[in-house]
């Protein structure tokens, strides 16, 4: 993937941040366009998942269906943690999802630990460093 440097050459700016380190670059055709920005509210819409595992994916990466069933086994079989998996369904459902990379996150008591598709392996080292 192309680093934030080659589009910043290339006129875009950054207009948002969002956590942990995610940036909204922007090119305007037109200077009076408005300015796009993240949703916010992150803790907000957090909040609403409360002390328990959970997965959030979207069907835009097919890699995603093998890595949640793998997840998924791994939380109940070594952990003893069944998770509530969401299925994103529509662009409001990947808007108003606690994680800016729109498609995909864990979520484990209240904190997001993986904000992008992690294999089991990274599950697994990510679990053991919680627990």
């Amino acid at each position: 993937m192309a680093g934030k440097e080659l589009f910043l050459k290339k006129g875009f700016e950054v207009v948002d941040k969002a956590p942990p380190d995610f940036e909204l670059l922007v090119k305007k055709f037109n200077k009076n366009a408005s300015t796009p920005k993240f949703k916010g509210d992150w803790e907000k819409r957090l909040s609403q998942y409360g002390k328990s595992l959970t997965i959030i994916r979207a069907d835009q990466c097919p890699y995603s269906v093998k890595n949640v069933k793998e997840i998924s086994e791994t939380a109940e079989n070594t952990y003893g943690i069944k998770p509530n998996i969401i299925e994103l369904k529509s662009c409001e459902d990947a808007q108003n999802s606690p994680c800016a990379f729109g498609t995909f996150c864990i979520i484990y008591n209240g904190k997001v630990i993986a904000y992008h598709p992690i294999s089991k392996t990274r599950f697994i080292n990510i679990m053991n460093k919680i627990l």
